[in-house]
């Protein structure tokens, strides 16, 4: 099939404004947009930046907005996107360099959430050991890759940028519900701020957008009645 790319392309060295650029390729309907964008920058334009790592919908590097829906490139099928396919930043974070965005504050207010096992009893001779059902409580939200898709796609996050945003409270229900974690209340301290787990306006846009299928928007709403009832 014949795939027509349109990709915004933006260098803040040299562009006033980002600019979209048009690559028609041949390809296979089973290739994946992955494909398709290493073959831009290996035989047409070199210069085109973005992402990637695994390639396999694991590290979460690939994500962008394709065809107008916040998308992992390595996840998604050509056959699926149709012959003209539109390929954008993440809305929300700054450009570095076309499909490249700046990371560094979603990172941050992720390492502020403590995304580690918090113990203040003694260590035990072996492992914390830990129920099936206990591990079961807290699985869906095992499964962030931090590729900052639900982020982006909040509208909360769009109008403040201070917004701790759904990834990083995704990430502090994995400890908080975690029965072998001890760090309950210095989480909810972080979580229970005007820019904490309240400026959520459970709008749904972070379920829609999160690559897999976490329910982001249920785990938010069990973190504010942990809060609320001052127990996990």
């Amino acid at each position: 099939m014949q795939v027509t790319l349109k990709i915004q392309r933006y260098n803040p060295e040299k562009d006033k404004a980002p600019w979209w650029g048009e690559y028609k390729i041949e390809a296979e309907p089973t290739d994946r947009l992955l494909d398709a964008l290493n073959y831009v920058k290996w035989h047409l334009d070199g210069t085109l930046t973005y992402r990637r790592s695994c390639a396999h919908g694991i590290c979460g590097s690939d994500a962008m907005q394709i065809n107008g829906a916040n998308r992992l490139a390595c996840k998604v099928l050509l056959r699926n996107l149709g012959q003209v396919i539109t390929v954008e930043p993440l809305r929300g974070y700054k450009v570095i360099k076309d499909l490249l965005v700046d990371m560094d504050a979603f990172l941050a207010r992720y390492r502020s959430m403590k995304p580690f096992l918090i113990t203040h009893s003694p260590q035990p001779e072996k492992e914390r050991l830990q129920s099936p059902e206990d591990r079961e409580r807290f699985d869906d939200t095992t499964k962030c890759i931090l590729c900052g898709c639900c982020t982006s796609g909040c509208p909360s996050f769009w109008a403040n940028g201070e917004y701790v945003g759904p990834a990083a409270i995704v990430n502090a229900h994995r400890f908080l519900f975690d029965s072998r974690d001890e760090g309950t209340v210095e989480r909810i301290e972080l979580l229970n701020t005007v820019d904490g787990v309240w400026r959520c306006r459970t709008i749904f846009n972070c379920v829609e957008a999160c690559p897999r299928e976490i329910n982001v928007t249920r785990a938010i709403g069990e973190v504010k009645k942990a809060i609320l009832m001052q127990k996990v």
